[in-house]
């Protein structure tokens, strides 16, 4: 027997929450049989779960007498999608409900079905009071949030960290970048028109554009035959920074899925490029990019804090989009929320200092190096730059803005600035010795 959404979804989170899986690996694995609509449904269940669960656990731990044993989570996770389906008024109640107390009996769990239906039917009359005490609950609950991360955005952003926490529970925007070998910015404004697909033209970069609303890539004209790419407004930056120029010999380090790598091809076709990484089933996608959008790249197994890969050839710029905690992007990867930890900064930290100290001895005398992480934290952003700066007499801060400095080096994107995701890049330049 198939399962319904609701089981599919609650298997999911199991898969994160008690397992410890990369939501974006058990996703793939789970809803692989799947048609559109309902990788659609499950996607929405998971993350809204995902991104809520501490106040959806705080409300079902609130409705029960009896505890839900840990051995029983995947009812307890079921229980919250009913939760999460009662908040959004997208279905009716009722099939709300009787989705969710099916797909318990479709889990095995059918000696469970009628807790299942007690306590959604619970919380359909408590719903209001819940909404009450939740204001009173404790920050770790109200903004799902682990303790060490509150910790580290109120103390970097005194001022700011409760919008970047509404950022991180907010859902992504749906950014493309026009590829303009393919055909001009204008011509695919107006296949999108035609389409009756809505969009919002960024202001000053003709290629990017914001759907106002999340759509399956094939629903996108001329997609797989290379005419845009989904890829956030923020992460569109690294090519415009480095600045390639026609001739240049180039390196992306860390460069899955190759969004990036390609957009700098698409800027100057030009170049020499090559494309790193650790991964070969990721560094695999950089060679998909590449073939969909018809560019040329060639790509490098290999970990970019070691030189075994390496032909001794220097780079005139290298983009260096650094492995890191990835808090700049938690709206697009709410298991971050669950799989991160407070000690894994410090190894990130140090990993990123290895990475930077390798590539900058690959760079040639006069070249740009790019540095780039999706977080938000100054320990793996700002900190990491101004220590590199203070142990490289040869390294200087090219500054992105006027009011840069030495010890306030780089761009901190936060998420929802521009509508942006939460990005940082500082750009040096490798003086002659």
């Amino acid at each position: 027997m198939s399962l319904n959404t609701r089981a599919i979804s609650a298997q999911i989170i199991f898969a994160v929450l008690d397992k410890q899986q990369s939501l974006g690996q058990c996703f793939d694995q789970y809803t692989q049989d799947l048609n559109p609509s309902q990788k659609g449904q499950v996607q929405d269940f998971v993350y809204g779960v995902l991104r809520h669960y501490s106040q959806f656990n705080y409300c079902i731990n609130q409705l029960t007498h009896t505890k839900i044993k840990p051995e029983f989570n995947l009812i307890r996770y079921l229980i919250a999608i009913g939760i999460y389906q009662l908040e959004q008024d997208r279905v009716a109640d009722h099939a709300a409900v009787g989705e969710t107390v099916e797909a318990c009996k479709q889990l095995d769990y059918e000696g469970f079905s009628s807790l299942v239906n007690a306590l959604l039917r619970s919380y359909q009359r408590e719903q209001d009071n819940l909404a009450e005490k939740l204001k009173a609950a404790p920050a770790q609950i109200t903004s799902a949030h682990p303790d060490w991360l509150l910790r580290r955005l109120k103390k970097a952003y005194p001022k700011g960290w409760k919008k970047v926490i509404k950022q991180n529970l907010a859902k992504p925007p749906f950014w493309l970048r026009i590829n303009q070998n393919h055909q001009s910015a204008e011509n695919y404004k107006q296949q999108l028109k035609e389409a009756e697909i809505n969009f919002t033209a960024d202001a000053k970069q003709a290629e990017t554009i914001l759907l106002e609303q999340a759509i399956a890539v094939d629903a996108l004209p001329g997609f797989f035959e290379g005419s845009c790419s989904v890829q956030d407004k923020a992460a569109q930056q690294a090519a415009r920074l480095l600045d390639v120029k026609s001739g240049d010999r180039i390196l992306d380090a860390c460069a899955a899925p190759g969004g990036k790598t390609a957009h700098m091809l698409e800027t100057c076709p030009d170049i020499d490029c090559e494309a790193l990484d650790i991964d070969e089933t990721r560094l695999s996608r950089v060679s998909q990019t590449m073939q969909r959008l018809a560019l040329n790249c060639k790509t490098l197994l290999g970990d970019a804090s070691k030189q075994d890969w390496w032909n001794g050839q220097a780079y005139d710029r290298i983009l260096l989009d650094a492995p890191c905690s990835a808090t700049g992007v938690i709206r697009r990867h709410p298991d971050i929320l669950y799989l991160r930890h407070d000690q894994d900064i410090e190894a990130l930290s140090q990993l990123q200092q290895k990475i930077l100290i390798n590539m900058w001895s690959m760079l040639k005398p006069g070249g740009t190096l790019l540095y780039a992480t999706c977080s938000v934290l100054p320990e793996e952003n700002k900190q990491q730059i101004k220590q590199f700066l203070k142990t490289h007499s040869d390294a200087k801060l090219d500054p992105i803005f006027d009011n840069e400095s030495v010890d306030d080096p780089g761009w901190q994107i936060l998420p929802g600035v521009q509508n942006m995701d939460g990005f940082y890049y500082a750009r040096l330049i490798k003086q002659p010795k």
